[in-house]
């Protein structure tokens, strides 16, 4: 890890070397004027040694950096506007000679709002009401007792304190607003996902009915008015319902329902289908969910046997959550992988329900069966 460290750094370094020596030469030239100035915020004579040094070290990094960083990002007049603030106010510091000098503070403040327009200038702008305000009412507390006897000894710790807990302030807050921003993004995202997931859902199934559909209306067959309402039932429920978050569970087992019999129109072959409900309790559920071990079932199950198919679903709930449990026989020969059905629904479970489900999997040479529990409260 610490290789790994060193080779990022010297990579920094070689990427930006530029940019890290003139913002190194324009620190140094604007800590010397500040030296000779006396100061700026901190006294060497108000504090101890080795708070000064500490204060002088880490500002000076922090300027440095700052520096190099606004080069590499922004026209170099904009970078030596903003620190001609700062070269200004040490000027008028160590040249004008006059006690609590009115122009060394103001001068500070607005450097670091140039500072900070030009890093974060959406945040800025978002904020710019508060932060005018928060500077503004530290400039007029230092104007209103400047000329006071006992401002060095009890006013000029206020002006200190005030600005250092509001530039702490104002950087919590851009974390603040930057961790929400990235949590709204990681939401937009998962629901995008999920969106796509369940989109994922039911094409092949749509495709291959509409091709059964043809043939029994060339046949001119008397399924083909009922397939057609069961085929309209299911693409309104997945094109409305499946849109919501959730849905009351009774609405997605009418759902399953027309699925099963839609598909038992659609194979035109004898399959034992037993349905055992049992829902004392009413909860939702995400839509378009359990249908998709049902929708496998029938795909490797019902599909590759020309005889004896059979699924046996069932479904249960509790004051907590709702259990559900599928079991079909199938050829082993064709069921090589899990496919994107059940990588789909561990996906959704794994996004909609963390932590709140069980999937469980059971296989033999003919036989396949899931389970699945989920808490709802």
């Amino acid at each position: 890890m610490i290789m790994r460290m060193k080779t990022h750094l010297t990579s920094f370094i070689k990427s930006n070397y530029r940019e890290l020596v003139i913002g190194g030469i324009l620190a140094s030239a604007i800590f010397i004027v500040g030296h000779f100035s006396g100061g700026f915020i901190v006294r060497p004579d108000s504090v101890v040694l080795p708070f000064y040094m500490g204060i002088n070290i880490f500002s000076f990094l922090f300027c440095w950096l700052t520096l190099a960083l606004l080069i590499s990002k922004f026209p170099m007049y904009k970078v030596l506007g903003v620190f001609g603030l700062l070269f200004l106010g040490a000027i008028a510091e160590y040249f004008m000679n006059i006690p609590n000098n009115p122009i060394t503070i103001p001068l500070l403040i607005l450097f670091w709002m140039g500072v900070s327009y030009l890093i974060i200038p959406k945040f800025f702008k978002k904020y710019q009401i508060a932060i005018i305000f928060t500077y503004g009412a530290v400039i007029t507390y230092f104007f209103m007792f400047r000329r006071t006897s006992n401002y060095a000894e009890d006013h000029h710790p206020v002006v200190t304190t005030f600005l250092i807990v509001s530039i702490s302030m104002m950087i919590v807050l851009w974390a603040y607003d930057r961790w929400k921003w990235l949590t709204n993004l990681r939401a937009d995202k998962a629901k995008a996902e999920l969106m796509l997931l369940k989109n994922q859902v039911n094409p092949h199934f749509f495709f291959n009915t509409l091709n059964n559909l043809y043939g029994l209306a060339v046949e001119k067959s008397e399924k083909a008015p009922a397939m057609i309402l069961k085929l309209s039932d299911i693409m309104r429920y997945t094109i409305y319902d499946g849109n919501a978050d959730y849905v009351y569970l009774k609405d997605e087992i009418a759902y399953i329902e027309d699925y099963i019999e839609l598909n038992k129109i659609r194979y035109q072959k004898k399959v034992e289908i037993t349905f055992i409900k049992d829902i004392p309790y009413s909860h939702k559920i995400a839509p378009i969910l359990i249908v998709i071990p049902l929708e496998n079932a029938f795909k490797h199950g019902v599909e590759s046997l020309m005889e004896n198919a059979f699924i046996k679903i069932e479904i249960t709930t509790t004051n907590s959550g709702i259990f559900f449990r599928i079991k079909n026989n199938y050829e082993f020969k064709e069921l090589k992988s899990k496919g994107i059905g059940l990588e789909n629904l561990q996906k959704r479970l794994a996004m909609i329900y963390p932590n709140k489900h069980k999937l469980e999997i059971t296989k033999t040479e003919d036989i396949y069966e899931l389970s699945l529990s989920i808490k709802t409260t």
